[in-house]
């Protein structure tokens, strides 16, 4: 919490016994006591806090961004027209204070042209012990950032000089003071000292030794003053066992509290204490004044964080809380146990899952005769396939993050076996017909659902009437008085009037046969007249081998009666030709052409010839009229004579050589 004072209740006191003039704060290398006197300028939500006086500084006091020479007591840098920075060119925009409090003031101080004092406090004798070492900490922070630092820009370089009753004069250098990363780069800068046996008055100035100019701009906060005293370590039973303990409420909880002090106090006393609020107040321990401390907390101990740390001082010093040392707290935590959880009872169907949920907890651990290795420790326990053998009582303890358990109640989980029925009906139809689907099962049967609702009567009844356009699936979901479900289903096919297609030409070489290519849907038997030259006329696809040009039938029936088609294929039969490869065109009326059986039924067939230099002889479109061995009416002399015969069937074309005999 911020001081709200308005005026500075602390600064630096001590007598300081040595000179520092070096950039390293010099820390307290032991325990430190709570602050003594903490200054830190208040908090407000106005933008400017009140001046200090001239009897802290000679500087002057402005409620603006403040000139060489000048100071404000602020919240935020923003100050001029409320939302832009004194210097946005090079200072820091500062919108908190050291602790990250908005509303927490500070000093910001600019520098005067030479290097002076910025700030003067007298601490009365009677407020530091006599003879006793402490520690006088201030947070400082340059305002200039660093992208701005280089040549000619001025960096604090504050002195702390502390002067003693008798004008003994100790001074602490911090040495330039960086420029800052960023509006959180405040640094700390700590100083022990000893007071003196006797009047323990002092007086704190603070000197800028830098002077002003361009940089050496600076905000001042936090100023602190604590006793300082040897290190002081504590555990549980152990130094080195210092972690929080953990406790249930509900149970008695014994600790031994163990600490250790080094060696500085002449005549040491100590002084255990106990917080109850996290450390904000602190009070002493009646009779615990030893260095082990028998800590028993009661079973009604409410929950909480119970801390507790002991106290160092020298002799009757250990009376006073401005001259203590403390070690850190030691911390047992005791815990609400978690909320007896209440789980309700389930009624499962066999084969489906069930969750049994519970809440509350980190961990869970149930019992039942579902439980397994695998699903113990399940904050909702679910069994993935309920069976008969799953049934029984059920309970789980949940246990806290801390490890305080509570147990739930009992619930008994039943286990129902799904319904069994069946589906009886007519289960193929002619298109436009329709047919009753009836469910058959248990009385207990409560609810149907038929899906698709397409083609039906009414998709909530246990014996729709089902007109589908086409083949279709349905699938019925019953549910019985368990609230357990199952399902079934049947498929209504669709007879439509049968249709075919075939086909409509195949050609084949006499003597070979062909497959006849036809399908047909919604018909189940097939005839195909003629049967001539067939393997199976009731087949889709029989053979045929016919020895002529042949058209054949197909009739395509449905045997529920729901009409026949009809289609042809027609079959050529091209007839084996036979190529000669003699003839003797002598005109004795013996072989006199080249009479090539069976071509004539090539009618687009094309014939060509060619002597032995490939020159053409003859061709001719069809083969109507033979070849005479001519050419253009002359007589060709005898010899080996080349052919090719194109039939103009889709098979290769046929080549090879035919001799003139005269």
């Amino acid at each position: 919490m911020r001081s709200s004072t308005s005026k500075i209740i602390l600064l630096f006191m001590a007598v300081f016994a040595f000179v520092n003039a070096g950039a390293q704060s010099v820390v307290c290398n032991g325990s430190l006591g709570d602050p003594v006197l903490k200054y830190t300028f208040g908090a407000g939500s106005n933008t400017y806090g009140p001046a200090l006086g001239t009897a802290f500084t000679d500087f002057g006091y402005v409620q603006d961004c403040p000139e060489d020479g000048q100071y404000t007591i602020l919240n935020h840098t923003n100050v001029r027209n409320g939302s832009n920075n004194c210097h946005p060119e090079g200072w820091q925009e500062v919108d908190h204070d050291h602790t990250g409090d908005p509303n927490g003031y500070m000093m910001l101080v600019n520098a005067s042209d030479l290097p002076s004092k910025f700030f003067t406090y007298n601490i009365p004798d009677g407020v530091l012990c006599p003879d006793t070492k402490y520690e006088f900490s201030a947070y400082i922070l340059n305002l200039i950032f660093q992208a701005h630092a280089g040549p000619g820009i001025s960096r604090p370089d504050i002195v702390f000089s502390i002067t003693q009753a008798d004008g003994t004069t100790f001074t602490y250098d911090t040495g330039d003071i960086p420029e800052s990363v960023n509006a959180d780069d405040w640094r700390r800068y700590s100083m022990p000292f000893r007071t003196p046996s006797g009047n323990t008055a002092i007086t704190l100035v603070m000197t800028n030794k830098s002077p002003g100019g361009i940089g050496n701009d600076l905000l001042l906060d936090d100023i602190e003053f604590r006793a300082c005293g040897p290190l002081i370590l504590s555990g549980f039973s152990n130094i080195n066992s210092n972690a929080p303990q953990s406790a249930c409420a509900g149970t008695l909880n014994s600790y031994n509290l163990i600490a250790q002090v080094g060696p500085d106090y002449i005549n040491p006393k100590y002084q255990w204490q106990k917080s109850t609020d996290n450390g904000v107040s602190w009070v002493d321990i009646a009779g615990e004044t030893q260095l082990t401390y028998n800590l028993v907390l009661p079973a009604n101990a409410p929950a909480g964080n119970y801390q507790y740390r002991i106290a160092a001082a020298a002799g009757n010093n250990i009376s006073s809380a401005n001259c203590r040392t403390y070690s850190s707290p030691l911390t047992v935590v005791v815990n609400d146990n978690p909320v007896n959880p209440v789980i309700q009872p389930v009624s499962a169907c066999e084969g489906e899952p069930f969750t049994i949920n519970a809440s509350g907890g980190a961990t869970y651990e149930w019992t039942g005769p579902g439980v397994t290795g695998d699903n113990k420790n399940q904050q909702n326990l679910t069994i993935q396939h309920a069976s008969a053998q799953d049934a029984g009582a059920y309970q789980v303890k949940i246990t806290s993050v801390a490890g305080c358990s509570s147990l739930s109640n009992t619930v008994n989980i039943s286990v129902n076996q799904k319904p069994v029925f069946s589906i009886t009906g007519t289960r193929a139809i002619c298109a436009g017909s329709s047919t009753v689907l009836s469910v058959a099962g248990p009385p207990n049967l409560k609810t149907y659902s038929w899906v698709p609702a397409d083609g039906l009567s009414d998709a909530a009844v246990a014996n729709p009437t089902v007109s589908p356009a086409q083949t279709t699936t349905y699938k019925v979901t019953v549910t019985d008085d368990h609230g357990c479900s199952s399902f079934n289903e049947v498929t209504v096919t669709v007879k439509a009037t049968p249709m075919v297609t075939v086909t409509p030409v195949k050609k084949i070489f006499e003597g070979k046969s062909t497959v006849l290519d036809a399908t047909a849907t919604d018909a189940d038997t097939y005839l195909w007249t003629p049967a001539d030259g067939l393997d199976d006329p009731t087949r889709l696809n029989p053979v045929a081998s016919p020895t002529n040009d042949i058209t054949y039938t197909l009739h395509a029936s449905s045997a529920l009666g729901c009409g026949t088609a009809m289609a042809d294929v027609f079959v050529k039969v091209f007839k084996k030709i036979i190529i000669p490869t003699v003839f003797t065109p002598n005109g004795d009326g013996t072989n006199d052409t080249w009479n090539i059986e069976a071509l004539e039924t090539y009618p687009q067939c094309v014939v060509k010839v060619f002597n032995r230099n490939g020159q053409e002889v003859f061709s001719s479109i069809g083969y109507s009229k033979a070849w005479n061995g001519g050419y253009h009416g002359y007589v060709l002399p005898s010899g080996t004579y080349y052919y090719t015969i194109d039939l103009k069937d889709g098979n290769p074309i046929r080549s090879g050589w035919v001799f003139i005999a005269r």
